[in-house]
């Protein structure tokens, strides 16, 4: 029995659906258990590449449980939206689980979203989904629950005093008009009848499913870079993808789970706005960027490109307690003569091996690099660790040894049969 938390260890899109994706035919449930629809992964399944923003990656597994848990917050229309698309394409959703306790991202808060952002000095860099929003009105205790959007009482009961208070602020703040009672109730009404089939108490069933010897595996949005407590703070998501949000955002104790794999890049990646120490704002990162493909899943915005961080990748560790690391792209790096990893940072003249809190120190931190050979070949076809060029193997030795962390997965292409464990 094992019970596995995935977490991306950078500031997201390092390829968590993929290693999901692989690690999910020795799984009896896979779980969403943070975030909401701004977290795109795109997963090749019987040869069709499929981009999901909301549902569990163990979603193409019939035999599966797929378990959306408390801690996401839940867009209804991009959730039909998915659920459409896949049946359209010949996948089945009748093993989806919604909790009970999830929280609703309603339209005044993709709204709000937008507006708010608008009016910043500083841009966070928001996909104007609503997610902000939506967990502030969780923490504020004034959020609809999926458990009240299936009962049509108790949503009309609740919708009519949040969507008063919203629309004071729409109109006061914003000077925007209100939104109206009737059309929102009657259309989020008939997501909450389409949804019931779907809702249960997911940390029973996790818990269960736990108790009964069987393997789960809980995935996480965005990475741990980007999360509320440990990440770039303010340019971060509004929850906690660090393993330990696992345990609240599914409702399990801590002390279940056995294993945390952090997910990582053979270089760093970030969308929106905030500090990049080891940003390559050259042709390198071109070259990086255009043989990647490194274009936002949800945003279709360009991804900021740079070097390998490993401070960043210890400070995941550490804040995860990662047990395992599994290493994707490692291919696009395959034409470059020199590769630079970043092994510390250089601040008012010392150097330090953890990541500043203080955004101002962060900004006037220079990466120090330790410079590895390219190794100027083809890896995509490398089907064992032994087969890699010499070079490429010492890179991924040299970065396991630098975040003590056993990379024990690497991936050489997109496809599920491209990634391998060593």
């Amino acid at each position: 029995m094992s019970v596995t938390v995935v977490v991306g260890s950078q500031w997201g899109d390092e390829g968590k659906g993929k290693i999901v994706d692989y690690l999910s035919k020795d799984s009896d449930a896979i779980a969403r258990y943070q975030g909401g629809d701004n977290a795109g992964h795109t997963i090749v399944f019987n040869g069709h590449k499929f981009s999901l923003q909301l549902l569990p990656s163990g979603i193409f597994y019939s035999d599966k449980l797929a378990v959306i848990g408390n801690g996401v917050v839940l867009n209804p229309k991009s959730l039909f939206a998915e659920i459409n698309y896949l049946n359209k394409n010949d996948v089945p959703t009748d093993n989806l689980r919604i909790s009970s306790r999830a929280q609703v991202i309603m339209p005044y808060h993709i709204l709000l979203d937008e507006l708010s952002e608008k009016q910043r000095t500083n841009k966070i860099g928001t996909t104007h989904k609503g997610i902000g929003p939506a967990y502030m009105d969780k923490i504020a205790r004034i959020g609809i629950r999926v458990a009240d959007l299936i009962d049509p009482e108790t949503f009309k009961r609740e919708l009519q005093e949040t969507l008063r208070q919203k629309n004071e602020l729409l109109t006061k703040l914003y000077e925007v008009e209100p939104l109206d009672f009737d059309s929102v109730y009657n259309e989020y009404k008939a997501y909450g009848e389409r949804m019931k089939p779907y809702v249960t108490d997911t940390s029973v069933l996790l818990n269960d499913t736990i108790d009964k010897q069987q393997n789960v595996l809980f995935e996480g949005a965005q990475g741990i870079m980007l999360d509320i407590d440990h990440g770039t703070y303010p340019y971060v998501t509004s929850s906690n993808p660090v393993a330990g949000g696992a345990a609240v955002g599914a409702g399990l104790g801590p002390t279940k789970v056995t294993d945390v794999i952090g997910v990582c890049k053979a270089y760093t990646s970030r969308v929106g706005e905030g500090p990049f120490p080891t940003e390559l704002l050259n042709e390198i990162g071109d070259h990086i960027r255009d043989t990647a493909h490194e274009y936002g899943t949800v945003t279709k915005r360009p991804r900021r490109i740079g070097w390998l961080d490993t401070v960043g990748l210890r400070h995941a560790a550490r804040v995860s307690g990662l047990t395992a690391l599994a290493m994707n792209c490692v291919d696009v790096l395959d034409e470059l003569d020199v590769i630079k990893v970043c092994t510390g940072y250089r601040l008012n003249g010392k150097i330090i091996d953890y990541y500043p809190a203080n955004l101002d120190e962060l900004d006037n931190c220079e990466p120090v690099y330790q410079e590895l050979p390219g190794w100027n070949e083809s890896t995509t076809d490398c089907t064992a660790f032994d087969q890699l060029p010499a070079n490429a193997q010492n890179y991924i030795k040299t970065v396991e040894n630098l975040v003590q962390v056993p990379i024990e997965w690497y991936s050489v292409g997109p496809d599920r049969e491209q990634t391998h464990r060593r």
